[in-house]
């Protein structure tokens, strides 16, 4: 089963080409005629969601701290079976990860994890045989990894390409491909990174731009080459007693494997939020939540002006509701609609961008207040500088539609909002730890609502989504 043509695009730094790098190399291979599985390291959205583009499936997430070893390995050789190859970008640096913890959910571990050779993009417009000494020094700091050669980004011209080939042949490292200094489009950045690309208006002209580019200056044979070179059958070189998923992710931070347990039968219909405001999910936790009788449909905050017919549950990702202010305020219906359904006990799931929109109100960057559902009392306002970043370990203040009092979950905060809540005794839903730093209480829980700043992959506890569809399956059988 562990049999399939791979290869990880990674770098020594962020900013140096390798979301655009791979997500050109994606869709180049697909014009070519494959199949091609994407995936991107660590918890990101907004990645994704060109890899999905290009491809034409849904790109994944690889995350060692959010899930075990074993699920990590699950999810990708489940994704992979009926693809042609798999081509997986990194994260940040190639050996950077959780801070303080080694190469824990770094892309270098999950290239180890999976047997996956790494190519790596270097951002070489200000070098020339220097850029060698940093591919000897990821070399030379784990010689478990299998680097299979290089993507030179932002070459200047034939003669710094000539000096750059030169170098790299002295070492007997291929380069892959050269990417001309200019030649490849722009994808339009802000402050949490690229621009979506459910938000754009015409991303399949950018896409086809960069897939023509990347297919153009890189050697799709030889990247074809080393994807095949991954072995068929490995060892991990990472500790057996995590990769074989029989020790047990613990709610304290230690690792737990945790199975939950098995779902209740029947059906039900669960809205989720999907429009330009709101689109971050992670596509496996969502499966999980399909797997356990879950029918997932969309509905847009902004357009619809009610839930689905027949909907037993909500879930409201994060995105970018500050962007969309206006709009979603004006959308009363929809707020009416939502206000009703918890008014009748409804089960509803809101994280980061949804939590700012249960919201009473959002202040954006220019200062001005936009009216939000109201179901959470409080107000957020946009804030110029980065507001919480990085993983937490979430702790139940109070029992909630995904865990009890004290229990735990992981995830991941990214936001450049701040709230602040509104009267005495507010239900705080959770207490923030960052490693063993406390990070303060977030988020609001009241009867079958929930909502904060946690962004969460519900397959890191199935125990917690079994919960939440018990949840919904308890409102249907209440109404009825």
């Amino acid at each position: 089963m562990n049999n399939r043509p791979r290869l990880m695009i990674a770098a020594v730094r962020s900013g140096s080409g390798k979301t655009s790098v791979a997500t050109g190399l994606m869709g180049a291979l697909v014009r070519r005629g494959y199949s091609v599985q994407g995936f991107k390291v660590g918890p990101d959205f907004i990645d994704p969601s060109y890899h999905t583009a290009v491809t034409g499936r849904w790109s994944r997430n690889l995350d060692t701290w959010l899930l075990s070893y074993s699920r990590v390995r699950e999810f990708f050789w489940k994704a992979v079976q009926d693809a042609d190859l798999a081509v997986i970008e990194g994260v940040m640096g190639l050996f950077d990860g959780l801070r303080g913890a080694g190469e824990r959910a770094s892309s270098a571990e999950i290239a180890k994890l999976l047997g996956c050779p790494v190519v790596l993009v270097m951002d070489v417009h200000a070098q020339a045989r220097s850029a060698v000494v940093e591919y000897l020094g990821c070399r030379a700091l784990d010689r478990d990894l299998l680097l299979g050669g290089v993507i030179l980004n932002r070459v200047q011209g034939p003669r710094h390409l000539e000096m750059l080939r030169d170098a790299f042949r002295a070492i007997d490292v291929p380069v892959l491909g050269a990417i001309q200094a200019g030649s490849l489009p722009r994808l339009t950045e802000r402050h949490l990174g690229l621009v979506p690309v459910p938000e754009q208006r015409r991303p399949d002209d950018v896409l086809a731009g960069l897939s023509e580019a990347v297919g153009r200056q890189v050697d799709l044979d030889a990247v074809l080459r080393i994807a095949e070179s991954a072995p068929r059958c490995f060892r991990s070189v990472l500790n057996e007693r995590f990769a074989s998923g029989r020790v047990r992710r613990r709610p304290d931070g230690g690792i737990c494997r945790d199975a939950g347990r098995k779902p209740a039968s029947g059906r039900v219909r669960i809205a989720y939020a999907w429009d330009e405001a709101f689109n971050f999910y992670y596509r496996d936790g969502l499966a999980l939540l399909e797997e356990m009788g879950l029918d997932l449909v969309p509905f847009s905050p902004m357009r619809d002006r009610a839930l689905p017919p027949e909907t037993r549950g909500v879930l409201i990702g994060g995105g970018f509701p500050e962007l969309f202010a206006e709009r979603l305020s004006a959308n009363d219906a929809m707020k009416e609609s939502l206000r009703s359904a918890h008014a009748r006990g409804m089960p509803i799931y809101a994280e980061c961008g949804g939590f700012m929109y249960l919201c009473e109100s959002l202040r954006d960057l220019e200062g001005r207040d936009h009216p939000m559902v109201g179901l959470v009392p409080g107000s957020c306002r946009m804030e110029r500088r980065l507001a919480g970043m990085g993983y937490v370990t979430a702790t139940a203040l109070s029992d909630n539609i995904l865990c009890r009092a004290g229990q735990s979950l992981r995830g991941h905060e990214f936001h450049y909002s701040t709230f602040e809540p509104r009267g005495e005794g507010f239900g705080w839903a959770f207490s923030f730890k960052k490693g063993e730093r406390e990070a303060g209480l977030n988020g609001y829980a009241s009867g079958n609502l929930l909502a904060s700043y946690l962004h969460y992959h519900f397959a890191s506890s199935p125990r917690a989504a079994a919960r939440f569809a018990d949840a919904c399956r308890t409102y249907e059988i209440r109404k009825f």
